[in-house]
């Protein structure tokens, strides 16, 4: 399974920003997927996850009502919408992709996903 993150930038405080996550190697439909992100410094941090079916998501509390995880089972893509950037949105974004067998409950821990993107870098400038 291999996972390409893409549509990271420099941008302005403010701006919208999407980036995309194309899955390759397996049906997306057998993938729970996840955002994590990892600022300067600081450790990888869960950002979002949405269910195989896409009927459920869950964000982190310092993203929610900015972040909006999206999935398109037809092109094998995740979409993360990112609305009014922050400065402190500045970082490496990652999608991954577990096993297949990941419960909901398990959904936001970063150990059950098991394949990783190479990550697209977000900067954000005040």
């Amino acid at each position: 399974v291999q996972l390409q993150a893409s549509g990271g930038g420099l941008v302005q405080a403010g701006d919208s920003l999407r980036l995309s996550c194309a899955v390759s190697g397996r049906t997306l439909s057998r993938s729970l997927i996840g955002w994590f992100r990892q600022a300067p410094g600081k450790e990888r941090e869960f950002v979002a996850t949405i269910r195989r079916s896409g009927g459920s998501t869950a964000y982190a509390d310092s993203v929610k009502g900015r972040f909006t995880i999206s999935r398109d089972n037809a092109k094998n893509t995740v979409y993360l919408l990112i609305d009014s950037l922050k400065p402190e949105d500045t970082a490496v974004y990652y999608c991954a992709a577990d096993s297949g067998s990941t419960i909901w409950s398990e959904a936001t821990t970063s150990t059950r996903y098991i394949y990783w993107g190479q990550g697209t870098l977000v900067t954000v400038s005040s």
